[in-house]
């Protein structure tokens, strides 16, 4: 027994000793950083300066919109919406990985138990040789163990590049959550939009028939003409033509909306089909600095995370250059007879190092190196690229935020002239103080104003939401790793 304890316990220190003593070859991953001093919004000539405030976005910020049907298909979307349940499944993928490459840090053990039942030849060499032709049978049990130390870091760099992987599919599984609580808000603002033109629509077809009516007396009674008769009927008839239009689109609508919540065509006809004021437009905007906007756009993270794992891939390629040496073991007991596996005569045990050394792999070494440094380059360029990408989008959002609500300032002063007009035309005209093709005019202007500030605040609230989507949707990145909760908590979560 002295020698197999001698062996193991050196084996065992030698082991401990490497592990201690190695380092983890490769460049080690520095998290990029936005630049601060660039990403400040810059208003055009003439326009208003605004800044956004300090306080951090809310992270269910479309409740600023004060619209609880709204709240209701958000929550029912991130329960149902298929696309998020893809999204779901490629983090438990990526944790599934990461426990993989987890699982390689520690040793492996295995219990193997045989019987083999086995005869020579009897025309054989052996049987010529005096051996025994009887069948015989050949007992055996035992365990077998086998650990490569991580001398040169190719496991930990493994198990790092799959932290990181597993972190950008949560940073994406994130990512797909806001774009589908912006998608839904934006379909839910434009279905309350197009309610509200054929609100507007309905209200101008009950004028325009009035003044058919009205035409009509008057044609009988000599004061109008033919013309007049013909000009009002051929605007009701426009009106009468824009509603199917506005149905058509509202339709199309509620379907969008069903299959973001993941239900069949027509199922929110019943809750959505009653018209309702459009959400509120939310002037205070509470989101935060720009210089931020790194710490809260998923796609920012999970460019920053592949990033990370790409770096990763270069440290676990290199150290595929160094010896690998593992510790091999076994311990178990062989015997012809069942009886006989309890008797220390039938044990049997190896234990010793195993080491491996690429001397020749036609290139194949160095080929996979310049791919993860290929890779690696590609990655920094694409997290850029997000970065990028991501401010011009929400200077785009704050802009349009911006001119939207110009816009709908200058067409409510347009529709309250239109009116103005309207009430004067109808009047002169009753009067015969105007003929009828005045009062068209202001008809049609009225209700192209109508219309035009219908789309101007439909719009003013869709640059809320769009705003709001190029901010990340107020979410706030877990704590980096090596602090509690991080990615320490992922590799452990791994790891069972």
């Amino acid at each position: 027994m002295f020698p197999l304890r001698f062996l193991a316990g050196r084996a065992v220190l030698l082991g401990m000793l490497a592990a201690a003593g190695g380092c983890a070859v490769g460049p080690d991953f520095i998290a990029p950083e936005a630049d601060s001093a660039r990403m400040q919004l810059q208003p055009k000539a003439g326009q208003p300066r605004q800044a956004l405030s300090a306080d951090p976005v809310p992270r269910e910020w479309w409740r600023l919109l004060n619209d609880p049907v709204l709240d209701a298909l958000v929550a029912r979307a991130w329960d149902g919406n298929l696309d998020l349940q893809a999204a779901a499944a490629r983090v438990e993928q990526s944790r599934a990985r990461a426990g993989v490459a987890l699982a390689g840090l520690f040793p492996r053990v295995g219990l193997d138990a045989r019987l083999t039942r086995g005869a020579i030849s009897e025309n054989g060499p052996m049987a010529a040789l005096g051996a025994s032709t009887a069948a015989t049978d050949l007992w055996q049990a035992g365990f077998q163990a086998d650990w490569e130390i991580d001398l040169w870091g190719r496991l930990r760099r493994q198990r790092e590049g799959a932290v990181a992987s597993l972190e950008a599919a949560l940073y994406e599984q994130r990512g797909a959550q806001v774009a589908l609580s912006a998608e839904i808000a934006r379909q839910y603002v434009a279905l309350r939009g197009v309610q509200t033109r054929l609100d507007i629509a309905a209200r101008n077809q009950a004028i325009a028939a009035h003044l058919v009516r009205l035409t009509e007396t008057r044609l009988r009674n000599g004061v109008a003409t033919r013309f007049d008769l013909s000009s009002a009927r051929a605007q009701k008839a426009g009106i009468d033509a824009l509603i199917p239009s506005l149905r058509d689109q509202q339709n199309v609508l509620l379907n969008a909306l069903a299959l973001l919540v993941g239900e069949p065509p027509r199922s929110l006809d019943a809750q959505l089909s009653r018209p309702r004021p459009l959400p509120d437009t939310a002037p205070a905007l509470p989101v935060g600095l720009p210089s931020e906007l790194a710490l809260r756009r998923p796609d920012i993270q999970g460019a920053s995370a592949r990033l990370h794992a790409a770096t990763a891939a270069i440290g676990a390629a290199k150290a595929d250059f160094y010896p690998r040496i593992s510790l091999a073991g076994g311990f178990g007991a062989s015997a012809f007879e069942s009886g006989d596996l309890g008797l220390w005569s039938s044990t049997e045990f190896s234990i010793g190092p195993r080491i491996y050394l690429p001397v020749f792999q036609g290139g194949r070494l160095v080929r996979m190196l310049e791919l993860t440094e290929a890779t690696q380059r590609e990655a920094a360029i694409a997290y850029r690229q997000t970065v990028l990408r991501a401010w011009h989008e929400v200077d785009d959002a704050f802009n349009a935020l911006v001119a939207q609500q110009e816009r709908r300032a200058a067409l409510q002063r347009a529709m309250t002239q239109s009116r103005d007009a309207l009430r004067a035309a109808q009047s002169s005209y009753e009067q015969g103080a105007a003929d009828y093709v005045t009062v068209l005019a202001a008809q049609r202007g009225v209700l192209e104003s109508e219309l035009h500030l219908s789309d101007a605040a439909t719009g003013s609230v869709l640059a809320v939401v769009y705003l709001y989507k190029a901010l990340g949707g107020g979410w706030a990145p877990p704590p980096p790793s090596g602090q509690p909760g991080g990615q320490a908590r992922h590799a452990s979560g791994a790891a069972s």
